[in-house]
């Protein structure tokens, strides 16, 4: 699986590319909000991992 920051350039590659080609409003808002939807499921599997890793480390340390 690619990283974070990887998959966060490809999307928005992707998203400048279609911006350029867009000739109409809707097409500009059409984009936007794809690549919206795309950034916020990159967003929230990247938080859950972190969670996860954070989780995993905390449980090592004892209590005190």
């Amino acid at each position: 699986m690619a990283s974070y920051t990887a998959q966060v350039a490809k999307s928005h590659k992707k998203f400048n590319s279609a911006l350029s080609k867009a000739k109409t409003r809707q097409a500009c808002l059409q984009a936007y909000y794809s690549h919206k939807k795309e950034h916020e499921r990159l967003l929230k599997n990247h938080l859950k991992e972190e969670l996860s890793q954070t989780n995993k480390k905390k449980s090592k340390i004892p209590y005190k």
